[in-house]
């Protein structure tokens, strides 16, 4: 079967070949470009989601497209999703419509001067010849490019007769022969004004090396092959079209070293202060990251300082790779940058500050590498050299320059951190002609920056993800918008070039308002001849586009779409525009989301009303607290969910697998429980409400206290669930929408139970409407079969949010007190001894004076307009306690009163200020006493008032009871 797929993409190769003139610069799939083991793991993936004779066909790229968008509907459909489908549509030129829509915006962005061509650094694939985007990566996304400047430490004929050095002596030898300029160690620096410090330079003993050839210069880099890899894709001298070897993407090279064969090697390093430098181990070198290669600063770097300190001080380790004392002992640090508070050696100081003895001690060296370097380029001063006296950022652009006019430096460019393509290569920087968006220009930069980071203009629901956006703006730059071949749009005014696709997919919200004109339902990929308004795709012009979305622009007299047509596309766009929201994932900030914005400004600059306004972002999902995983047999796709558990319970599920950035953990568990919560409600509602003989509920009755309590909780949390869902906080909402409206009814039903009252009707129908409604957004099946049982015309999810008066705060307060009471209660009652048969709930009117005192104190610190206390509320009680409270020990017990006192303010309002209960708590607790006695397990309770009571309350007893805070005394 295996072969079958090769042979597939083989005659697609072919035939693509000859389209193109025999030149064949693609017909690469991700299904093709994994070998081995790759291809059978990608037809298992397939297999599980396609019948097995059908997976040849997806050597076509083409045919992911014809078969999945339609199953994702259906999947979608499934689950529940209020779409209009109408919409839907696919992306890419196999979609005529959308292909002509993004002619059009590339169109408008280049008549704009936003899309330029140029030699580029980008991260590249050599395996699919062509720029990486995002979104053609398997590892690595959002990771740019990384400037680094490669410093020539020059190889001097080696000084000590090791035996080691032979090759390097041949190779010294063959390069003077061959008239080359030289063999150099090059490694790879972010500090080129550091180097007036080198003392060495370091290599990773056990390290892989290779000596190039550089054809630009006519010398011989030693590096690793990674990086020389790198280096052969970039540019020396760009401006001339000079790069650093003949052939792109390949290097020569003339000998292999290991690590060791590099070590004790005499080196000429520009701008030291030493005439000879050696090359020393270090044991901490990543061949995975720069060259290999790693000049030595000790002053200013902690890693180096402490590598040579542990050569010095430590013989054996430095015998052990025949480094003789003369190649350490004579290099001590150089001071080059003075740092306020931490000296002209900032290294040392940080190491001796931190007590850093071994470069085992990695944490510690982390943290001193990320201080000493963030100090010195911030607030450090150059001390040595022709650029003594200026601030480090000042001088190091200069000293870089400087190295690199004299021929002792050169710039080189490397991925941030490892990417790797979906093929399986792992990419490089290549310098390259380019089409490219010029984000981060300053005008357009500073217009998105603006719109974004204006609270009136934007949303992006939390701090910390406005921070992001703030970041990827100031990172975002020059965004490599085309690649060579794939799925995508062709630049419109250069055909050799397809739009990749990230950058076809910024304002396609916009191809939203207008997708049902063109396209309709159940006509994703375009077919012309199942247009609604039979608009044809030729048609669609520039003019057309332009009279639909952007303003000024007249009608087109000569388009074949009727102008009725046209204008009510045009009002469909006005209708719908700005766009409100838009719900992506937190790994799309640094691209997609932000590009969206950049695009936006750009083709509606006259018109920033009609920005994105909004953009809400999840974390990664994962099952069961683990990442998704199918060799851990915790993948789920969405089908089978809902299979497994139902379309609702996989809803209640995703609901409670968490809010914001933080990574959503869907749990089995959860989505089984959802089954029975659900089964059971809809068993009570009914067999209560529905089918219920009417008699069973009161009805035309006055509300009790508890119907009261329970019709307010209703109110309360069917606000506090649309705040939520308003906040995109779904998990919040569930909570407040679903568990907490059960144990709003549960309290209710236990007090009517217990009483002997029956309960409400109308306040229980009242929950129930109420209920069907604020859950439907999360369970929409659920909702609507209750909608229907309870007799409802039309849709739940048609049916307006339900109106509820706002929250009684005083009544919420009466209910805390009886249940805060009763939980009191249950502990006096567990702490009671064998034999205690009486009880007594004792009650308080008033406070002691004390306590008055403060809570009149209190209401004067009070703001009613805000509703809230003065901001230096807590230290304004210091200083009043301190002053009028006559009794200095009763002091701490007032603080601690104001404090409890301040939250229950804060809780209910004003009204927890007031010197006297604000409401009947003899009332409350007489009406429940039945209720009470239940829960208690008591035969008899009585309520008394403890003021002027006949009863002998101990003082131990009597002390507890304040207002607001019955004790139960038992005896």
């Amino acid at each position: 079967m295996e072969a079958e797929i090769e042979a597939a993409a083989k005659a697609k190769a072919e035939k693509d070949a000859a389209k193109a003139g025999g030149k064949v610069k693609g017909g690469k799939t991700k299904l093709i470009q994994k070998t081995g083991t790759g291809i059978v793991r990608q037809w298992n993936i397939l297999k599980r989601m396609v019948p097995e004779e059908e997976i040849p066909k997806f050597a076509d790229p083409t045919y992911w497209l014809m078969h999945f968008p339609p199953v994702g509907v259906d999947h979608m459909k499934r689950f529940g999703s209020g779409v209009d489908w109408r919409r839907a549509f696919i992306t890419t030129s196999v979609n005529g419509y959308y292909d002509a829509f993004i002619r059009w915006q590339f169109n408008v962005l280049k008549q704009k001067g936003k899309v330029l061509f140029g030699k580029r650094n980008n991260v590249y694939s050599l395996v699919d010849g062509q720029v990486c985007a995002d979104h053609d990566r398997s590892e690595g996304e959002g990771v740019g490019p990384q400037e680094y400047v490669l410093i020539k430490l020059k190889v001097l004929a080696p000084d000590h007769g090791q035996e080691r050095h032979g090759k390097m002596e041949k190779l010294l030898k063959r390069v003077e022969d061959e008239g080359k300029k030289g063999v150099y160690l090059v490694p790879a620096t972010l500090r080129p004004e550091t180097m007036y410090g080198q003392t060495n330079c370091f290599v990773l003993p056990t390290g892989e090396y290779g000596a190039y050839y550089i054809d630009a210069t006519d010398e011989v880099f030693i590096m690793s092959a990674r990086s020389a890899r790198g280096l052969s894709c970039q540019a020396y001298d760009a401006a001339n079209d000079v790069y650093f070897t003949k052939e792109f993407g390949k290097i020569e090279c003339l000998e292999t070293f290991t690590g060791d064969e590099l070590l004790g090697l005499p080196l000429k390093a520009p701008n030291a202060t030493y005439e000879k430098v050696y090359t020393l181990p270090l044991l901490t070198i990543s061949m995975g990251k720069g060259t290999g290669v790693v000049t030595s600063v000790p002053s200013d770097a902690p890693d180096d300082y402490v590598a040579l300190k542990a050569l010095k001080d430590k013989p054996d380790f430095a015998a052990k790779y025949d480094i003789t004392p003369d190649m350490v002992e004579p290099f001590e640090v150089v001071p080059i940058i003075s740092i306020e508070g931490y000296g002209d050696a900032s290294a040392v100081f940080m190491c001796e500050k931190l007590k850093i003895s071994s470069f085992n001690d990695k944490a510690k060296l982390a943290q001193a590498k990320d201080e000493t370097y963030l100090k010195g380029f911030t607030i450090g001063v150059m001390t040595y050299g022709p650029h003594a006296g200026k601030k480090v950022s000042e001088a190091k652009p200069l000293i870089r320059d400087e190295m690199i006019a004299a021929g002792q430096a050169h710039l080189y460019f490397e991925p941030e951190s490892k990417v790797v393509s979906r093929t399986n290569d792992e990419c490089v920087v290549a310098s390259t002609d380019q089409w490219y968006l010029a984000y981060g220009e300053d005008s357009w930069c500073s217009a998105v920056k603006q719109h974004v980071l204006d609270g009136e203009t934007f949303n992006a629901f939390h701090e910390s993800t406005l921070e992001k956006y703030d970041q990827s703006l100031n990172w975002l730059k020059e965004w490599a918008c085309t690649r060579q071949f794939g799925l995508g749009t062709n630049l419109p005014w250069d055909k050799e070039w397809v739009i990749e696709s990230l950058s076809d997919s910024t304002i396609y919200m916009s191809y939203y308002t207008i997708a049902h004109y063109l396209q309709g339902e159940n006509n994703l990929n375009g077919d012309e001849s199942l247009s609604p308004e039979g608009i044809k795709v030729a048609d669609l012009t520039d003019d057309v586009f332009n009279f639909i979305y952007r303003k000024g622009f007249p009608l087109p007299s000569d388009s074949a779409i009727p102008s009725e047509t046209l204008e009510k596309m045009r009002a469909e766009f006005r209708y719908w525009y700005p766009m409100d929201l838009r719900v992506s994932g937190k790994d799309l900030i640094p691209n997609h989301l932000t590009m969206a914005l950049y695009n936006h400004a750009a083709i509606w600059e006259d018109e920033p009303e009609l920005w994105p306004r909004g953009y809400y972002t999840n974390g990664f999902v994962m099952v069961d607290a683990e990442k998704m995983s199918k060799s851990k047999g915790n993948f789920l796709t969405l089908l089978e969910t809902i299979d497994l558990y139902s379309a609702d319970a996989t809803r209640f599920a995703c609901a409670d697998a968490g809010d914001s950035l933080d990574d959503a953990n869907f749990e089995r568990a959860t989505a089984n429980a959802a089954i029975v919560s659900l089964s059971n409600e809809s068993a009570w509602i009914k067999e209560n409400l529905i089918d219920a003989d009417k008699s069973a509920m009161r009805s035309a009755e006055e509300l009790n206290f508890m119907d009261k309590v329970f019709q307010n909780e209703t109110n309360r949390l069917v606000k506090a669930t649309e705040e939520s869902f308003e906040g995109m906080m779904y998990k919040e909402g569930l909570n407040k929408g679903w568990f907490e409206m059960m144990i709003a009814r549960n309290e209710y039903r236990a007090w009517c139970q217990d009483s002997g009252i029956a309960m409400h009707e109308g306040v229980v129908r009242h929950w129930v409407e109420c209920l069907a409604i604020i859950i439907c957004p999360i369970c929409p099946h659920w909702s609507e079969t209750l909608w229907k049982d309870l007799g409802k015309d039309g849709l739940a999810v048609r049916a307006p949010w339900p109106t509820v008066d706002e929250e009684d705060k005083l009544l919420s307060r009466q209910a805390k007190f009886l249940r805060d009471a009763l939980k009191n209660f249950r502990n006096s009652a567990g702490k009671a001894k064998k034999g205690w048969k009486e009880a007594t709930i004792l009650v308080a009117d008033e406070y002691p004076q004390w306590k008055v005192d403060a809570l009149l104190w209190m209401q004067s610190q009070y703001d009613a307009a805000s509703g809230s206390f003065l901001p230096t509320f807590m230290n304004d009680l210091k200083t009043w306690s301190a002053t009028s409270v006559p009794d200095k020990k009763q002091v701490k017990f007032v603080m601690q009163f104001v404090s409890f006192m301040k939250k229950e303010v804060e809780d209910c309002g004003e009204t927890g200020m007031d010197t006297k209960c604000p409401f009947d708590q003899m009332g409350i607790l007489n009406e429940s006493t039945a209720y009470i006695k239940s829960q208690l397990n008591l035969e008899e309770v009585s309520v008394v008032l403890i003021d002027g009571c006949d009863l002998e309350v101990p003082d131990k007893v009597a002390q507890n009871v304040s207002p607001g805070k019955p004790t139960l005394w038992l005896r």
